[in-house]
């Protein structure tokens, strides 16, 4: 056996001090839906809901046998790593300064300290994560603190292959037929590949990066590391620019038609499915791997497919644009500017042309001061897809103007 299957393996027993192995669990749901044995490895329900408390307890735990006088870690993460790393300073009785932006929300702020105690101080420090690591660089080396990185470390990556090494156990050590796993900076998605193939399985591997941050997707195209212009920041547990170095050396001869763009929209229904249906709560980094499994339905029919449910930690003063997004990418809602005439009985006209599933959501009227016609930004749900070009050939017909505005981003990020 490899020497890094063998750390795996021996940072897994350690964990067992810090928390029980997360449950592996064949969902009857999605493996009837898809016609396949689909287990979730639910890392959503470790101790801080997600699998980043394993990679920051096992650098931790490295540190410490390397240095026995180091007592401050520092770390710069806007969640699931400040949460791990906190959670492990509370464990190994040390001190962690941990660097957040200054537009974190406060329930994640909240939930840090309540994992750290008086282990750990927080501190709120630049705009962009950009920022907050230089920040949180500078100190380690001006403090003498041991930095600890999210993903792009040897001993994170370890500490990240004990997802493998559990669910491999708890598969009664017969290797699945594929796994999914979603992929942000890397440190999880390199650490299966590499514990896998140490191990000779002959596992299949689907990686599922959000459509807004494909980092790995274009380093591969690119043979070379690249650093995203832009990124969507959704799915902010997975919004990363650049893949780890050290993360990339692993996955660098992956085909990139193996690394799945998940639409952030569709993942919205997904979360919304998994929540609604089957009472579990993922945050959309979370529900990447999942979601991945409708691009792959040919591909894991009558197979045991392991998908990685990564992270819980999901706000639920989201689940607002979680449900708006979700209706707009299943074709339910739309928004449309309407050129409304100024004159007595024409709103009374336009509802009239509503069908009996029509509903409208919004009704805003955008220019008030014209003559003969105003602008409306008009928000409409509706039971059926279908009942969207029933509606647009009725608005046709009588003569009214009107511009779908749904998929506008530009408009849409000012209006709605």
């Amino acid at each position: 056996m490899d020497d890094f299957c063998k750390a795996a393996e021996q940072a897994t027993l350690v964990m067992r001090d810090l928390f029980a192995q997360t449950p592996l669990q064949n969902n009857a749901y999605l493996s009837h839906k898809f016609g396949a044995e689909i287990y979730l490895k639910r890392e959503d329900l470790s101790p801080v809901r997600s699998y980043k408390i394993r990679g920051a307890m096992n650098a931790m735990q490295k540190a410490l046998e390397t240095d026995t006088n180091m007592r401050l870690f520092a770390c710069a993460s806007a969640g699931n790593h400040a949460q791990g790393v906190a959670f492990a300073c509370k464990h190994f009785g040390v001190q962690g300064k941990i660097f957040m932006p200054v537009t974190t929300p406060k329930q994640k702020i909240l939930k840090t300290q309540v994992f750290g105690g008086d282990a750990i101080e927080i501190v709120l420090e630049g705009d962009y994560f950009d920022e907050t690591l230089i920040a949180a660089q500078n100190f380690a080396t001006q403090n003498g603190a041991k930095f600890l990185p999210p993903f792009d470390d040897v001993d994170v990556i370890e500490g990240q292959a004990s997802v493998g090494v559990e669910l491999l156990e708890q598969l009664g050590r017969i290797p699945p037929d594929i796994i999914i796993t979603p992929v942000g900076g890397g440190g999880l998605s390199s650490a299966l590949v590499k514990y896998f193939s140490q191990l000779n399985a002959k596992t299949e591997f689907w990686f599922a990066e959000p459509c807004g941050a494909r980092s790995l997707h274009s380093a591969l195209n690119s043979g070379k590391l690249v650093t995203l212009d832009r990124v969507d920041n959704f799915v902010d547990g997975a919004a990363v620019a650049r893949i780890g170095d050290a993360n990339f050396e692993t996955l660098q001869h992956i085909d990139p038609m193996r690394v799945l763009g998940i639409p952030e929209d569709r993942l919205c229904t997904s979360i919304q499915e998994l929540l609604n249906i089957e009472g579990i709560v993922l945050e959309p980094a979370g529900a990447l791997a999942i979601d991945a499994l409708k691009d792959l339905k040919n591909e894991i029919k009558g197979k045991r497919v392991v998908c990685i449910a990564s992270g819980g930690n999901f706000d639920f003063e989201r689940l607002p644009d979680i449900k708006e997004r979700a209706l707009r990418f299943e074709g339910l809602k739309k928004y449309f500017i309407l050129r409304m005439p100024q004159r007595p009985g024409a709103l009374k006209d336009f509802l009239a042309l509503l069908g009996p599933n029509d509903d409208i959501a919004r009704f805003e009227y955008l220019k008030k001061s014209a003559r003969n016609f105003g602008s409306v930004l008009l928000g409409i749900e509706t039971r059926s897809s279908d009942g969207f070009d029933a509606l647009c050939k009725r608005m046709d017909d009588e003569g009214f103007t009107y511009q779908d505005i749904t998929n506008d981003e530009i408009l849409a990020q000012f209006l709605i």
